[in-house]
């Protein structure tokens, strides 16, 4: 339809409508509303309010670039709008440039010479004019395009060469009538512009002392959620019982993030922070001299085996970077960062760095509880404490008198051993509520695209640029937590139910049989959970062939090999074993069709590989790409016989692990389907029922399909490696010998039931041994689905407690905005009362909104 009636939008467009009763109009405004045409003196008139507008001038056949200056709009500053100035003082050259949405102007401007004008700097930012300089300015930016483009680069993270650019081309698209270019001096405004909202927006210009006696971290958004004594805890926290005071304790997440990287482009003498640590990032000379200070101290080798990520962090290439990657330490439950606690990293995940910055970042706190979250906190941990000896007195941690437990992400925990999966958990350690420790990973996301505009800044830049996105990040937040807690609430309230249901289900079943069982169980997971050098109930007692122990043999016969013959591995942090481990772990990543940085690891892979195994390797697609392992290549001799061995007792050992997760899943399908069978009735408990049974048949299927390909690898190594034997313990797995121990294969009968072969491997019958040892595996997943009902409702008891908590913050800090009173100046006031006002509204908001969800839990919890 708009179509036939393009003609008509194009000849108004144009030719704009030239009524306007004037005998000789010449003049329109692209930014004024309308297309009225004016003579000069009419439009001058006109525009005095508006000086930044941009003119079109009519020359008898079509309307061409004109401007304000050339028609003598002079803007006079230190007086009223419409006022002249006795004492008039030029700008320099009679050129002033002011930076606005519009573009880039030249302009008339005078300052104001009077007896009792102010200088020159203050008459600009009175007029809502920010200077380049602070001496004799020739450029200024509108606070409301700093503004503009504070709140775009925010959310868009378009770069300031993006945005002063198509500023230029709005004033000049041709390059016809081009401007002076003010590049430098727009980055120059923006990095002061958003230096000054930080000490605003945290009422440093309130502070009696001035902005300069600002504290390292002062300008930091805190969370409202975690406990802050003096701001959001009881005044009696310190005396709850043991059953309350954990909800009183802090959970800190610590990661590292590798994009953003930092080119070694300028030093600090000649682009220095604006802030000096008063926000998120360290203070970076005391940061640096620490470092330095330390440079020979050694990095402990890791016991345990850890994220692929951290094992091959230093294959990564760092020529021609001073930092190559951040680290930070995060609120773990809300996702905020923490105030001085984000760090440049120089070359991998050093502990020296990550201890300065967790110290750093927890001398500002004063709980007795500390949950610490690291992908790597197993090995960490161990020599934190002798490390902390060596820094300042300000900095080190009373830690004896703080509970402080430590856990690994859930994602990063099946990367370690199996030790480390129960000692590190978070579904198997009491008061933890339901958290799985991930939340830095998800900020990243939103600060990963500046990563190629930071890269190439100063230092001081980059440092108060991210400290300005992070800032943002934490408010937007703050303005999220009615939503967001409101949302985990509502989640948490269903899943406890759900569990504890399921509880009851599989507690009903056992009390009929085993009542006397149940009860040992629940004495011995309760001692584990008050001791945990006690036997621990999650893990099985026997002794088995596993990949990780198969992993740690091979690290320290590796080791061994070196100390005695003096050999060295061509890669100081990639061993044989490693190479081979990391690989497997690519592998099983291409199986499940994991993309996500697939491609960056296995080309940092194919670099280790190629010091071992000198061949062609381009990766092309990942998914689809041959890692060529020993395996891969047979009997050529690419690889030696020392990498088809370590190849070999790998899949060995995955083998094993593999058939270990069949038995333990099929027994525990048989021990549902019976109880399933004989107890439940009803359809609430009968999809429960087959909800579960759903899980466990697919990590049937993934243990069997694994355990094949393992197999068909040990099959193909065996005659090169020479190993025999192997196959009366590891047969061929067909369909029908995946079945549990009473299970019976179609037309058989008990009295003909032939036990399947797995449940013959060594190691098998294990548990079984003694009265009760069959029961072993339904302890744990007991012991696992009474974990998962008390998380779930420690989650709901946390969660109530957090937004207590929020809402106590709120009103605190409206009563310290409040705090500023008549001595201030009238602006000052007014910014306070208007940030108390908005205290209020967000305690009012987030009250309203959780009022029903509260009153139903503190109702449920008193009952």
């Amino acid at each position: 339809m708009w179509l036939k009636d393009q003609t008509l939008f194009l000849q108004e467009i144009a030719e704009p409508c030239s009524g306007c009763g004037d005998p000789h109009p010449e003049y329109r405004c692209e930014d004024c509303f309308g297309t009225e045409l004016h003579c000069s003196s009419c439009t001058v008139m006109v525009h005095k309010d508006h000086p930044l507008h941009r003119l079109q001038k009519w020359n008898s056949e079509y309307f061409k670039f004109s401007s304000l200056k050339s028609l003598g709009l002079q803007i006079q500053l230190g007086h009223a709008l419409g006022h002249t100035c006795p004492k008039p003082h030029r700008a320099f050259n009679d050129d002033f440039i002011i930076i606005d949405s519009h573009g880039v102007h030249e302009i008339l401007l005078d300052f104001c010479d009077c007896t009792l004008a102010t200088t020159h700097v203050q008459q600009l930012l009175r007029m809502s004019l920010f200077p380049a300089t602070t001496t004799d300015p020739k450029t200024a930016a509108t606070f409301w395009l700093l503004e503009k483009f504070h709140l775009l680069s925010l959310e868009s993270k378009v770069s300031g060469y993006e945005f002063y650019y198509a500023l230029m081309r709005r004033s000049d698209n041709t390059g016809i009538n081009p401007i002076k270019d003010q590049y430098d001096s727009f980055l120059r405004m923006v990095h002061e512009w958003h230096h000054l909202k930080m000490p605003k927006q945290s009422g440093r210009a309130h502070n009696p002392n001035g902005i300069n006696a600002t504290v390292e971290g002062a300008c930091t958004v805190i969370c409202p959620a975690c406990p802050q004594p003096g701001k959001n805890l009881p005044s009696n926290w310190r005396e709850a019982p043991p059953d309350k005071s954990w909800l009183y304790g802090l959970f800190v997440a610590i990661d590292v993030n590798f994009r953003l990287k930092w080119r070694v482009m300028s030093k600090d003498s000649v682009d220095p922070s604006l802030s000096n640590g008063w926000g998120y990032f360290v203070e970076e000379s005391a940061y640096k001299a620490f470092l330095n200070d330390k440079s020979d101290v050694s990095q402990e080798k890791s016991t345990c085996l850890s994220h692929n990520a951290v094992n091959m962090v230093d294959t990564k290439s760092n020529r021609g970077l001073a930092a190559t990657g951040l680290r930070t330490i995060d609120c773990a439950r809300h996702n905020m960062k923490l105030l001085t606690a984000v760090g440049d990293l120089q070359k991998g995940e050093k502990y020296i760095n990550m201890d300065y910055l967790f110290f750093s970042a927890l001398r500002h706190m004063t709980v007795d509880i500390l949950n610490i979250l690291y992908d790597i906190a197993c090995q960490w941990k161990k020599n934190l404490w002798h490390h902390m000896t060596s820094f300042p007195p300000s900095m080190q941690l009373n830690h004896n008198n703080k509970k402080i437990t430590f856990f690994v992400p859930k994602f990063h925990l099946p990367a370690h051993v199996q030790q480390c999966q129960t000692m590190f958990s978070f579904n198997f350690t009491p008061s933890i509520g339901w958290t799985d420790g991930e939340a830095p990973e998800r900020g990243w996301a939103n600060i990963n695209p500046v990563a190629s505009s930071t890269k190439e800044m100063g230092p001081g830049a980059r440092r108060d640029t991210l400290d300005n996105f992070f800032g943002d990040w934490n408010w937007r937040k703050i303005t999220n937590l009615c939503h967001t807690m409101l949302r985990k609430m509502k989640d948490a309230l269903p899943k406890l139910s759900e569990h504890e249901a399921a509880l009851d289900d599989l507690e009903e079943g056992l009390k009929e049989e085993y009542s006397e069982v149940l009860s040992r169980w629940k004495e011995e997971v309760k001692a584990w959970e008050r001791d945990p050098s006690q036997p621990n109930p999650y893990e099985r007692s026997v002794e088995r062939i596993a990949l990780a122990s198969v992993c740690l043999e091979l690290t320290k016969e590796e080791a061994s090999k070196i100390e005695t013959d003096g050999s060295r591995a061509l890669h100081e942090d990639c061993s044989p074993s490693t190479l081979i481990s990391s690989g497997l772990e690519l592998e099983e990543q291409q199986l499940l069709q994991r993309s996500n940085s697939l491609q960056h690891q296995i080309e940092s892979w194919v670099k280790v590989q190629e010091l071992y195994i000198p061949m062609s390797n381009d990766v092309i697609t990942p998914k689809s790409f041959q890692l060529l392992l020993p395996s891969h290549v047979g009997g050529t001799a690419t690889y030696d016989l020392k990498f088809q061995t370590i190849e070999w007792k790998l899949r060995y050992g995955e083998a094993h692990d593999t058939l270990r997760s069949l038995h333990s899943n099929l027994r525990a399908q048989t021990a549902v389907l019976k109880y399933k069978d004989q107890n439940l009735h009803g359809q609430g408990t009968n999809t429960r029922a087959r909800n579960m049974l759903k899980g466990i048949n697919g990590r049937i299927e993934a243990a069997s399909s694994q355990y094949q390909d393992a197999h068909k690898v040990l099959v193909v190594l065996a005659p090169l490696v020479k190993e025999t034997g192997w196959q009366s313990s590891l047969r061929l797995l067909n369909r029908e010998d995946i079945r549990g121990m009473s299970d019976l294969l179609w037309g058989q009968t008990e009295g003909r039931r032939k036990l399947s072969w797995i449940w013959n491997m060594q190691g098998a019958h294990g548990d079984e041994l003694g009265n009760n040892g069959s029961m072993e595996d339904m302890k744990i997943e007991w012991c696992k689905a009474r974990a998962h009902a008390m998380r779930w409702k420690e989650e709901v008891e946390l969660l109530r407690e957090e937004m207590r908590r929020i809402l106590q913050f709120f009103n605190w800090q409206a009563m310290s905005w409040d705090e500023h009173g008549p001595a201030e100046r009238e602006g000052k006031i007014t910014y306070a009362q208007r940030q108390a006002a908005l205290c209020r509204a967000l305690s009012v908001a987030c009250r309203s909104s959780w009022e029903d969800t509260c009153a139903f839990i503190d109702h449920s919890m008193l009952i």
